[in-house]
């Protein structure tokens, strides 16, 4: 997990602020939802005759774990799915679907604890404090999050052993349709 969360770490923490002030904005985001929405639907189609090389996360290489690390750069860029960046790598480069995602699960941890940490240090930086009444709600709202993500995980790694992820990037699709919709309607 540490050398799959290297490859963000060296890259994204000198481009956040960056990334932030420039690639934050509907386009960006709305691309990369329909981008990654095709990907997926086409990477399955791709793959849909293909045996997985890698089937047992415990037996899995460092180099791919290393490679899965660095798609999650691609993740850098807002509207692009971490998880979704990291499975279809993993996938491309031989792992199973489950394998793929389950990794991908795993090293969400250090990297969200990572983010939100950079976030909180940032936000301390710029003179900011919390309140007793802040702390409480961030603590409740990590928990909460956590056991909704959970929740969800356990979900989609079931739903996975017996469906692929062209339902999700249809979604994709369709959600940065809808974000193009709107703004192109109502952002003036």
């Amino acid at each position: 997990m540490i050398l799959a969360v290297l490859p963000s770490v060296v890259i994204g923490l000198p481009l956040n602020d960056w990334m932030d002030a420039h690639l934050t904005t509907w386009q960006v985001i709305a691309s990369t939802l329909i981008g990654y929405g095709i990907l997926f639907i086409i990477i399955e189609n791709f793959n849909r005759n293909r045996t997985a090389r890698f089937t047992d996360l415990n037996s899995l290489p460092i180099k791919l774990a290393l490679a899965i690390g660095l798609f999650q750069i691609l993740s850098l860029v807002p509207g692009t799915s971490r998880s979704g960046a990291t499975i279809l790598g993993a996938i491309l480069i031989g792992a199973s679907r489950y394998v793929a995602t389950e990794f991908s699960f795993f090293l969400a941890i250090p990297t969200m604890f990572g983010a939100s940490l950079l976030k909180l240090v940032k936000y301390f930086v710029h003179g900011n404090s919390f309140t007793y009444s802040q702390i409480v709600i961030l603590i409740t709202g990590t928990l909460v999050s956590f056991i909704v993500a959970y929740i969800a995980i356990r979900f989609l790694l079931n739903y996975i052993k017996q469906n692929d992820f062209k339902l999700f990037g249809w979604y994709r699709i369709v959600l940065g349709l809808v974000v193009v919709g709107y703004f192109s309607l109502f952002a003036h």
